[in-house]
């Protein structure tokens, strides 16, 4: 007799189950088609979501621990009645655990942030570091938990970026896919930061991405509106900020103000901007002259902040409430200015000293301190020609975000979807076009383009400048068993000329050569000691070079109209 048939339930079973791994053995070989890419889509928007979402309770869990009260949300006014060693001690203890963190699980001891993830969509396929990415979050959750003076959405876009990456290794994902499932991320991680599913997909678009193709949108839409859902089901439809009315616009007499608040915002983004830089010079010259440890940085960093907070706890933290009391008037001139400088010297401190987080919520916060100052100056002098002040911190905050960011479009909208003010709109946009205007001539670009610029990575220049990079000389060399390599004896004679290339160098020191010595192919070499000569590797043709930096042109060109 033969063996009985399986039942039923078990056949049909065993058939899925065959199924789904001939599938994923297709779309291993080939990539995923077009249905499974949106359902990837949204499986890491909902990752995402729930990351982001995970972050920001930890703060909170944190907070609340670190500083004994449940009401995180006003955690600026009961910072203020704690006793001033706490102040001090708080920040430092969290400075200690960040710096042992990057210390042990990075290689240079920085934290990961949303200008690591525009290099690795731009330079690495949609990869980010995996290992310093998650460090990265935990150092910055408890400088954020700990008083720390930046924002939350920087670590939740390297978070999100960690999630792709992981994803796309799995599937072992081409360039093209890698950096849309880095879109996707990134749209769900700032989604559920703000619940602001328009902004996020659009930063993805605008900020990390770099380009607007057809072929992303759809799955980075359907990847931030999965973030934006995992919010509210935590935090409900609301906004981040509450508005006490909505504010007029005194037709168009008022347009000029806002033209000069835009300036005005340009400026101070500029000077945010410049302030962590030189922070963070001046940090590296004297760590290195007075030979500190990579892991003390943050905590002298946490007691430069504890000694600020002593007198104006309003830096501790997010900033929310400081925010929103700027968007409501409930400050007067003075404390919107005086806030706005500790401000800034509070994000340079924090971000200059390693101790991590984002300057996108410092920016909002400054921004609207800014607005709101100007805001009251110009309704003092005209009156009668003058809407609410709290109009102009609403313009404020967008113009001083937007320029740092780099990102008008995406910006706009997400100060828009953080308050719920729809009817403002032509005043936000005039400040913001006229801020990121002035703001992008005094920096590279933005904040996160700044930053990689002054690590030599050009991402501002565009891809004609940063794709050099990509290329290694060993890769497109000739050897010198070539059927076509490249004469011996002239290539000796060019290395004695001292016109040679390093193996391990991109085409962005190799190109230079060519025009500077007129030749047809550079030797590639491996230089040995001081009384070793060094090793013929084969030659790098220019029409090697060329074909090559063209292909990657053609390719970049095609996925941005795609």
């Amino acid at each position: 007799m033969g063996e009985p048939e399986a039942p039923i339930w078990k056949q049909k079973t065993a058939s899925a189950r065959d199924q789904v791994q001939r599938a994923w053995a297709v779309m291993l070989k080939r990539g995923p088609s077009q249905i499974q890419f949106w359902f990837i889509a949204l499986l890491i928007g909902i990752a995402a979501g729930f990351g982001a979402l995970l972050f920001r309770k930890g703060i909170s869990a944190l907070q609340s621990w670190a500083y004994g009260t449940d009401d995180v949300t006003h955690i600026q006014a009961f910072a203020g009645m704690l006793p001033w060693y706490w102040l001090v001690i708080i920040p430092v203890l969290g400075g200690l655990a960040v710096g042992l963190i990057l210390h042990f699980f990075t290689p240079d001891g920085r934290v990961r942030s949303v200008a690591d993830v525009m290099e690795g969509s731009a330079l690495h396929e949609g990869r980010v570091e995996t290992k310093a990415g998650l460090a990265s979050a935990l150092a910055s959750m408890i400088t954020l938990g700990t008083g720390g003076s930046s924002g939350r959405e920087g670590p939740v876009v390297h978070l999100a970026g960690v999630i792709s990456t992981w994803v796309s290794n799995r599937i072992h994902a081409d360039g093209i896919t890698g950096r849309d499932l880095l879109g996707c991320a990134v749209a769900a991680g700032v989604s559920a930061s703000f619940n602001a599913p328009i902004a996020g997909a659009l930063f993805a678009l605008e900020v990390v991405l770099r380009h607007f193709a057809v072929h992303a949108f759809a799955p980075i839409v359907i990847a931030s509106v999965a973030g934006t859902v995992i919010n509210r089901l935590a935090f409900g439809d609301v906004t981040e900020f509450s508005l006490p009315v909505a504010s007029a616009l005194e037709f168009y007499v008022e347009l000029p103000a806002f033209l000069l608040l835009g300036l005005l915002c340009g400026v101070i983004a500029t000077a945010l901007m410049k302030a962590i830089f030189l922070t963070e010079d001046l940090a590296n010259h004297w760590q290195s002259r007075l030979s500190i440890p990579r892991w003390m940085r943050p905590v002298v960093a946490g007691a430069l902040l504890g000694g600020l907070a002593i007198w104006f706890p309003h830096i501790i933290g997010v900033g929310y409430e400081t925010t929103s009391a700027a968007l409501t008037g409930q400050l007067i001139w003075h404390e919107a200015v005086v806030f706005a400088i500790l401000k800034v010297a509070a994000v340079a401190i924090t971000i200059g000293g390693r101790m991590g987080g984002g300057v996108f919520t410092p920016a909002l916060m400054v921004g609207a301190l800014t607005g709101l100052a100007f805001g009251l100056t110009a309704t003092g002098l005209f009156p009668e020609v003058s809407g609410s002040h709290t109009l102009y911190a609403l313009a404020g905050m967008g113009a001083v975000a937007a320029t740092v960011l780099g990102a008008p479009v995406s910006t706009t909208l997400i100060v828009f979807e953080l308050t719920g003010d729809w009817q403002t709109g032509l005043a936000v946009m005039v400040a913001v076009s006229m801020s990121t205007a002035l703001g992008s001539r005094l920096v590279r670009g933005s904040f996160f383009l700044t930053q990689l610029d002054r690590r030599g990575i050009r991402l501002a220049a565009g891809p004609q400048a940063y794709l050099l990079g990509t290329f290694r000389v060993a890769k497109l060399m000739r050897p010198m068993d070539h059927d076509r390599a490249a004469d011996e004896d002239r290539c000796w004679e060019l290395i004695s000329d001292g016109v040679y290339v390093d193996g391990n160098a991109t085409l962005e020191a190799a190109m230079p050569l060519f025009e500077k010595a007129s030749v047809q192919y550079i030797p590639v070499v491996t230089l040995g000691g001081e009384d070793q000569p060094p090793e013929l590797w084969g030659a790098l043709f220019q029409v090697d070079a060329l074909k090559a930096y063209n292909r990657a042109l053609a390719a970049v060109s095609e996925e941005e109209h795609s």
